[in-house]
């Protein structure tokens, strides 16, 4: 009996039979956590892309006084998460930090973003008048939102401390007299 369960041991041992099911089993799982990490990235990636396309449109729409029925802080959020496409639930996760500094003395913005509005209204030019001094203005966006794979090594490391993706993008304009 010990000596036929031996041999059959001996011939299991020998079969090539499922070896490649066993390499399959070992790699499976290591190629799908990097593409799904690849995915995620790709999405981070765009979305960043997307944020500061949408920046630099809202911006310019301020700067030549067309496009937006007045240029209060909500209306500039709904204008940005106009543009942003990918984003979902967009207006609920945005922050918009929006800054006077005066041009002469040097920027004082901070270096991490807050992710709290702070509003100041923005008077582009509608008409012109002589006049007035110029004001820059610092426009921060901020947004957090879940990793799409949260489970993979590049959903843990892109998420900050509260498990958030967080993406800012800056930008600057100055409103002419």
């Amino acid at each position: 009996m010990t000596l036929s369960l031996l041999k059959k041991a001996a011939g299991f041992k020998r079969s090539e039979r499922g070896s490649v099911t066993v390499e399959f089993a070992l790699w499976f799982p290591l190629y799908m956590f990097f593409i799904l990490g690849v995915i995620d990235y790709s999405m981070v990636s765009i979305q960043k892309a997307m944020l500061d396309r949408s920046m630099d449109l809202v911006v310019r729409d301020i700067r030549l006084g067309i496009n937006l029925p007045d240029t209060e802080h909500d209306t500039i959020k709904d204008a940005i998460c106009e543009h942003m496409v990918v984003m979902p639930a967009c207006s609920n996760n945005l922050q918009l930090e929006m800054i006077v500094q005066d041009p002469y003395s040097g920027v004082s913005l901070p270096a991490a973003p807050d992710c709290v509005d702070r509003a100041e209204e923005a008077k582009p030019v509608r008409e012109f008048s002589n006049g007035g001094s110029n004001a820059l203005m610092i426009m921060r966006a901020c947004i957090k939102f879940d990793p799409i794979i949260p489970t993979t090594a590049m959903g843990r490391a892109v998420s900050g401390d509260d498990g958030l993706v967080t993406l800012t993008a800056t930008t600057t304009f100055v409103q002419e007299p």
